[in-house]
């Protein structure tokens, strides 16, 4: 679990170090100016970021549904090197088809206005500004995203039908609390996660919907990362204790 949380971590940084920068700075000055090189790699960076996340949240529902459903089992299923392949599946994944899309968007020519209406480059924005055709690309990176998308969220879905099951047929109740606490912090993590994720998709793309996206938007790439090791870490025990240690021994040290 730990092994799976420094890669999340590391996921996290990625897309707010990627995103957040460039929007403390266009709050600050009203505006920005970027190249086209320089939007497209942020481009690039965020659908990464999304997809390894996505993936990164299955893998870490599958280590639940191993922990609680097959626990004798796991240390013989979850050895020495299936988590490197797991991770390193998740990050190739999230790489890979991110260059794909990043090489069609690379057909689409600009030559109308400059200015994108947004705080970091999207790609529906990014498409209003084109001169064009780009039907084809819009068709391409929504089935990518959409199949990903869904098949990940489904595989989470499904893990977590087997876990409440596995959960439900505990005697007693301590071992039911038990086993939800193993599993509820990457279940809010998920829920936050895909929430603001499909309410980006469901709403529509007019132009006085769209602060809504911007909203949005924010939330799923600031908010989500920044509560995701606040959640982790009140969920879990040996993070409350080494809190509560190092804290405890600065005040006696600022004491003395």
């Amino acid at each position: 679990m730990y092994f799976f949380l420094c890669h999340l971590s590391a996921c996290d940084i990625l897309i707010s170090t990627n995103v957040l920068p460039n929007t403390l700075k266009l709050l600050l000055e009203s505006g920005i100016y970027m190249t086209v090189r320089s939007c497209l790699t942020q481009l690039y960076f965020f659908g990464a970021s999304a997809i390894i996340e996505c993936c990164l949240l299955s893998v870490m529902s599958y280590d639940r549904y191993l922990a609680i459903c097959d626990p004798l089992h796991y240390s013989s299923i979850m050895n020495f090197r299936l988590p490197y392949y797991l991770t390193a599946w998740s990050w190739t994944m999230g790489l890979g088809v991110a260059l794909i899309t990043y090489c069609l968007i690379l057909e689409i020519h600009f030559c109308g206005p400059d200015t994108i209406d947004h705080f970091f480059c999207d790609f529906p924005p990014l498409l209003k500004i084109s001169c064009s055709n780009s039907s084809v690309i819009e068709i391409a990176v929504s089935v990518v995203a959409t199949v990903i998308g869904l098949l990940q969220c489904v595989f989470v879905i499904i893990s977590y039908v087997f876990i409440f099951n596995s959960i439900l047929r505990i005697s007693t109740k301590t071992g039911r609390n038990k086993a939800f606490s193993t599993c509820s912090a990457h279940l809010s993590v998920v829920c936050a996660y895909y929430g603001s994720l499909i309410a980006i998709n469901i709403v529509p793309s007019e132009d006085y919907s769209f602060n809504l996206k911007k909203v949005l938007s924010l939330l799923n790439t600031v908010v989500t990362p920044l509560f995701n090791p606040i959640i982790y870490s009140l969920r879990n025990k040996d993070i409350q204790e080494a809190f509560y240690q190092v804290v405890f021994r600065r005040k006696k040290s600022n004491r003395w």
